[in-house]
């Protein structure tokens, strides 16, 4: 009985001290400058800059993001009757969840961390580390300069998503799916996270970016490849930079402006458009049957262009809003090439979504999307097309929890006829719940 009460007597000691730190800090809802994970962050692009307040304590705040989906797809291509051409068959039914975790700590005055995890994805099923990185919104200098410098710039620092384009701010990543109001990102998915800095200047509704990053999406100090094409390989830094306006009128009107550029001249494996951890949100669609896993096919129904050695890139990107109308267009430019090619080769994408929020607080949304991408694929000598056609529709419960559904169509042409995704198309209904907090 001692040995019994002893042991229980330690346990609440170690809890107490567990707890011991929450007493010391606070949980809230938001933090300076900060994005919110809900409702409250869709067409929030980066985080707001506002005057920071006098340091009071550490203050935290814990997130997550929960997406559970049904699915309804189907799809077929021309197999020339060869049954390594065949596809994975698909049924209707639930697909697995995915969820991240994030935690946000604002440290000292003007000075925020932020550590996001997967906790389970299409891709992988344990958890890993996503990103963490520090947001300093004002330097903690006694400098006149840095003080004034400061009102208009934000530094970002550490394992991050690079800020190329901004598509990545409207996209479904894991479980934090709540910004997007259709299931599935585009077609080409530009998102990267890599480790790097940026500094973001904002002035009078007008805004410059330049960064510079490590190019792939984990870090490793393994020996570098070699090919016969291009030698040896080695690691360079990748720079991107984004500038634009975004200017507003009240509640009921928005214009946002902006082009971004990301270049890399040399890595083993660059990320950027194979960099998004979590995979895609239609399962196994356009997938061959033989030796297929939900984790070594994780990105159905986009195309990676396999620029894994040498890419240059730019995006253009415009949002309006007018009252519960918006319209978001991209248009993007890529050349690249992989450690086994000779000369670049070049892909071309454009999208435009429509977006009709209305209700109250413009709790309910309907939607559509046109994608298109162009590309030269490696051992492909024509170039090869896919198109999407997506309509949506969404209902905010709460501006935590999100239903949303959608009708997809998307077409493979100008593939070769030996090709597994010749004449290939899906098409069919996907229905998601999605929490975030």
């Amino acid at each position: 009985m001692k040995d019994f009460v002893m042991h229980v007597a330690a346990h609440w000691m170690v809890l107490q001290l567990g707890l011991l730190p929450l007493e010391l800090t606070a949980q809230f809802d938001s933090l300076p400058n900060f994005r919110y994970y809900d409702k409250r962050g869709v067409n929030v692009f980066e985080s707001p800059k506002e005057p920071v307040e006098a340091f009071k304590g550490i203050k935290f705040r814990l997130g997550a993001g929960l997406a559970q989906a049904y699915q309804s797809l189907s799809h077929s291509n021309d197999a020339d009757g060869k049954a390594d051409n065949a596809l994975y068959t698909i049924h209707p039914g639930f697909t697995p969840a995915m969820a991240n975790f994030s935690m946000d700590v604002q440290l000292i005055t003007g000075t925020r961390f932020n550590l996001t995890c997967y906790l389970s994805t299409r891709s992988r099923n344990e958890a890993r580390l996503k990103a963490g990185y520090l947001q300093f919104d004002k330097l903690p200098l006694d400098s006149e300069l840095w003080e004034k410098l400061m009102q208009v710039i934000t530094i970002r620092t550490g394992l991050m998503e690079v800020n190329y384009g901004d598509a990545h701010f409207r996209r479904s990543d894991g479980g934090q799916a709540i910004y997007n109001p259709f299931i599935e990102n585009y077609i080409v998915d530009a998102c990267a996270t890599e480790t790097g800095a940026e500094v973001h200047a904002r002035k009078n509704g007008f805004f410059a970016l330049a960064g510079i990053s490590n190019g792939v999406m984990w870090n490793n100090r393994d020996s570098q490849i070699v090919s016969l094409q291009n030698g040896q390989i080695h690691n360079s830094p990748a720079f991107y930079g984004k500038a634009g306006m975004d200017k507003s009128v009240g509640e009921r009107f928005r214009l946002r402006l902006s082009g971004s550029f990301y270049y890399d001249a040399s890595s083993e494996n660059n990320s950027l458009f194979a960099g998004e951890g979590a995979g895609s949100n239609y399962f196994m669609v356009m997938e061959k049957a033989p030796g297929v896993t939900y984790a070594a096919n994780a990105f159905s129904g986009r195309l990676n262009p396999g620029f894994t050695n040498k890419v240059s890139a730019f995006q253009l990107n415009g949002f309006f809003k007018l009252i519960g109308f918006e319209v978001f267009a991209t248009y993007e430019e890529a050349r690249g090439r992989n450690a086994t090619e000779n000369r670049a080769r070049p892909i071309k994408q454009y999208a435009v979504d429509w977006v009709f929020r209305f209700g109250n607080k413009e709790n309910l949304f309907i939607a559509s999307r046109y994608n298109a991408v162009t590309a030269r694929l490696q051992g492909i000598i024509n170039n090869v097309k896919i198109d999407r056609v997506v309509m949506a529709a969404g209902y905010f419960f709460t501006n935590n929890i999100l239903l949303k559904a959608e009708a997809v169509n998307q077409y493979y042409k100008d593939f070769p006829q030996e090709d597994y995704r010749n004449e290939g198309k899906f098409n069919g209904g996907v229905i998601q719940v999605v929490i975030g907090f």
